[in-house]
């Protein structure tokens, strides 16, 4: 029985260390204009449910589905899956409640999207920041 608990106290360790490191390895950056962010107010305006903060009417953008930075940020921001994501914006743009966020290919392409568009708001790899980039979360 100590070592089924020993087992399960390791087997819990890593997962958190894993879900710790995940995190480390995203942030949440924004234009100029969107101020600091917490998770409910992420996962709002990730869902189509926020549009706005601060007066500042916010465009959120995604990696490309299938990418990893994008299954992390579901996984720890959203809190759904790919799958669950995707079929939840084609029944919300289906009824009429809006469009899923733009998708980037790259850190680089969407770093540079939302450097250049005012409200825009994505997320990226520590690595593609720049200095001066708007850090409004870390998971």
């Amino acid at each position: 029985m100590k070592n089924v608990l020993r087992m399960a106290a390791a087997v819990a360790t890593a997962c958190a260390l894993g879900l710790a490191q995940a995190a480390d390895d995203l942030v949440v950056v924004a234009h100029p204009s969107v101020p600091k962010l917490d998770l409910q107010t992420l996962q709002r305006l990730y869902t189509g449910r926020v549009i706005e903060v601060g007066g500042v009417n916010v465009v959120p953008a995604n990696a490309a589905p299938g990418s990893g930075m994008r299954q992390r940020f579901l996984e720890l921001v959203v809190q759904q899956d790919d799958d669950h994501y995707r079929a939840y914006w084609t029944v919300r743009r289906h009824v009429g409640k809006g469009v899923p966020p733009r998708e980037f290919r790259t850190g680089a392409e969407m770093l540079e999207f939302v450097q250049s568009t005012p409200g825009a708001l994505g997320y990226v790899s520590p690595a593609d920041l720049k200095p001066g980039v708007n850090v409004v979360f870390r998971p």
